[in-house]
């Protein structure tokens, strides 16, 4: 008998052909304080926005522009502003009406900055004045109608 400890048991590594399937079962994870958490958005909507924001934005001028894009899927598009300038964020939360945006329809918006630096803008209390010719509106509960 040796006073020798047994040498340190090391896990077996298989070499099969679903061996990331292996290795992942056996992988201890660190843990995470976001893990099995959303991270909250950094974009206000209407919902987190501040009441000061919300004041400011409602008292300012109103602006007319066209819509360039808006995906209902992901809940947000930008608008091209009538005098120029760089496009204008719009998130789902801040259009107003029955109808969901497209591509060329005329809109009336007002502005706020996005935080943490309002560097950028964002349209809230949209609302589509034009619906664009020719193209095919659905209304928020998905009736399609034309246009």
């Amino acid at each position: 008998m040796s006073s020798e400890p047994p040498p340190p048991s090391q896990p077996p590594t298989h070499q099969s052909s679903v061996g990331l399937l292996d290795t992942q079962q056996a992988r201890d994870r660190s843990p995470s304080p976001l893990r099995g958490n959303v991270v909250p958005s950094p974009l206000p909507t209407r919902r987190t926005r501040t009441f000061s924001a919300t004041v400011r934005a409602s008292q300012g001028p109103v602006y007319k522009g066209v819509c360039k894009c808006f995906c209902r899927s992901k809940g947000h598009g930008f608008i091209t502003p009538a005098d120029g300038g760089p496009d204008i964020f719009l998130h789902i939360s801040d259009v107003e009406g029955e109808y969901v945006p497209v591509e060329g329809d005329e809109v009336t918006y007002k502005m706020c900055s996005i935080p943490p630096k309002n560097e950028k803008l964002q349209a809230v209390e949209v609302v589509i004045t034009h619906l664009a010719p020719g193209s095919k509106h659905e209304t928020w509960s998905g009736h399609v109608v034309s246009s």
